[in-house]
């Protein structure tokens, strides 16, 4: 497999370094922390890169679907991402994946995932596409103000970007409607949406999606619930490979209830195709 380029910020972030036991050494970048640790969706990339490269071989190289558990904050620096197939099949491959730090000499891990991988060019074929057009179940593309009417998130107030440098890694537009919050003007109906592209321009693909699903602000702020709200679970699913182009993202949620809430997201390419959704469980933000 041809190695990764690192023209893009993105792509220099996620790099990992084989070792021969298996494992991969990263070095999470400061540039994607938020509130009180790196951002999830990012880790969930280095995490995504690392069993592509361990699957290269096999030609499973497209994450279809990852689920994580999110142990405990991770920080800038050096890393390790432990990785053992747990299945080699035909048409998918499975990972267990472990993100661990060291700190003062002692194994931390970070983030626990099991990641089934494929070919999603083999996925879709004209008779299971067509087949599955038939049912009329795709979900339709949320209705965004042009791209000139909406709102730049790194245009956020410097004191808001000292806690989330994060910011001026995404060229985020958000959908008013949906941004109020940022303004003490919270909708109250859980939802956050907007269009998206990383702020370089690089083109989005399987891998980068699994940052997408959790790049947008918690939906708790639409709820008036401002602050950190750290991940505990978070299953993501890529359904196919992005097209060019912005990307429509919504984040929602149902449910608030024991410190706790749901947040869904979906992902649709620029063509107003589903390429990825995911679902989490996260901490309710402290007010």
């Amino acid at each position: 497999m041809p190695e990764r380029p690192t023209t893009y910020e993105f792509d220099r972030g996620i790099a990992v370094t084989a070792h021969p036991d298996g494992g991969y050494a990263a070095e999470l970048d400061p540039g994607w922390v938020v509130g009180g640790g790196v951002n999830g969706g990012y880790l969930l990339a280095v995490i995504g890169n690392a069993v592509r490269e361990r699957l290269a071989a096999s030609g499973h190289v497209d994450p279809f679907s990852v689920s994580a558990h999110y142990l405990s904050a991770s920080v800038p620096g050096p890393a390790t991402v432990e990785t053992e197939v747990v299945r080699a099949g035909g048409r998918f491959s499975t990972v267990a994946a472990t993100l661990v730090q060291h700190v003062d000499g002692v194994r931390v891990p970070r983030i626990s995932t099991l990641a089934t991988y494929g070919d999603l060019d083999a996925a879709h074929d004209a008779t299971t596409d067509a087949a599955a057009a038939a049912l009329h179940l795709a979900l339709p593309v949320p209705e965004l103000p042009p791209l000139e009417e909406c709102l730049l998130s790194s245009d956020a107030p410097p004191e808001f970007k000292v806690v989330a440098p994060l910011l001026d890694r995404f060229g985020t537009r958000l959908d008013p409607a949906t941004a109020m919050w940022a303004v003490g003007k919270p909708s109250r109906n859980g939802v956050i949406q907007g269009w998206f592209e990383l702020a370089d321009h690089r083109p989005l693909d399987p891998i980068a999606l699994l940052m997408v699903v959790d790049a947008l602000p918690p939906v708790t702020f639409d709820l008036g619930m401002p602050g950190w709200a750290p991940t505990l679970e978070l299953t993501a699913h890529v359904r196919a490979k992005p097209a060019p182009g912005w990307a429509v993202v919504r984040h929602c949620t149902r449910t608030v209830a024991g410190g706790l809430f749901e947040e869904d997201c979906d992902v649709w390419d620029s063509t107003g195709t589903l390429v990825a959704q995911s679902r989490q469980l996260a901490l309710q933000p402290r007010t």
